[in-house]
């Protein structure tokens, strides 16, 4: 047997890798949270493949446009991760205490480890959830324009209270991941602000490159290619709510059966 491999340390996938208190059943919460952003992904594929809409694959190449600006960000910045001083995560009085300070300079201390590989500033995490939240934001309150093709009483698409809803739930998401990141002090509140500022900012840029797109017939050009046809992309999500258009299909559908039945 070679004991080369057996002596070969093992590696952590870093992708997945959270420390955490166990100990602390938030510090276990927020482990989970910081998964979120991998979540985000696994749904934005099952979405593209499902219902094939245009819409969504142009949000997650935003979505990866905003990982690559991160990824440059961090490299032009150089800013360190935030040095663990203490044996245990941060506690949660001192972890709401510490907003106060987001504007004071970071002071260097001795330090024991260093959580998260790769440079801080800004917050990957925060980036990703704020660009993401706002994005959806932006989609159901300003480009979402439901209607309802029905004949069925009382069938009507969401209604703007339904997607403002939906939007603060979105922020509330993005707000307890980025918290996390500082409550598990992978980053300092100064890199997860600026993280969430850079996200909300390239969300409206990519928002209004899309409008551009839009107006000036290249989503409508594109949707002609030979590959779009091929991959069935389309473009109804801007003005079809797609679930509640499918249960409609779906009660004529079975209203049709029903009579048969009784026929």
């Amino acid at each position: 047997m070679d004991n080369n491999k057996i002596d070969t340390p093992l590696a952590s996938f870093s992708l997945t890798h959270v420390h955490y208190n166990p100990e602390d059943p938030l510090s276990y919460l927020c482990a989970f949270l910081s998964l979120v952003p991998q979540a985000i992904v696994v749904v934005y594929v099952a979405l593209i493949w499902a219902s094939r809409e245009v819409e969504v694959l142009f949000m997650f190449a935003g979505q990866i446009l905003c990982e690559a600006l991160n990824f440059g960000l961090k490299r032009v910045i150089r800013q360190e991760r935030p040095q663990r001083t203490l044996p245990q995560n941060l506690s949660l009085l001192r972890f709401l205490s510490i907003w106060k300070f987001i504007s004071a300079p970071a002071k260097r201390q001795p330090s024991l480890e260093v959580y998260g590989k790769g440079y801080g500033m800004p917050s990957s995490h925060s980036q990703f959830v704020a660009f993401f939240a706002f994005s959806v934001a932006l989609f159901l309150l300003v480009r979402h324009k439901p209607t309802s093709s029905s004949t069925l009483p009382n069938d009507s698409p969401s209604t703007l209270t339904e997607r403002v809803i939906l939007s603060l739930l979105a922020f509330s998401g993005a707000a307890a991941v980025a918290s996390s990141r500082i409550y598990l002090n992978y980053h300092t509140p100064k890199q997860v602000m600026v993280g969430i500022a850079a996200g909300i900012a390239f969300s409206v840029v990519w928002y209004l490159f899309g409008t551009h797109l839009r107006r000036s017939g290249w989503i409508d050009w594109l949707l002609e290619v030979r590959m779009a046809k091929l991959l069935r992309m389309r473009d109804l999500l801007i003005g079809e709510d797609l679930a509640e258009a499918g249960w409609q299909r779906w009660k004529v559908k079975r209203g049709q059966s029903v009579v048969k039945k009784f026929e």
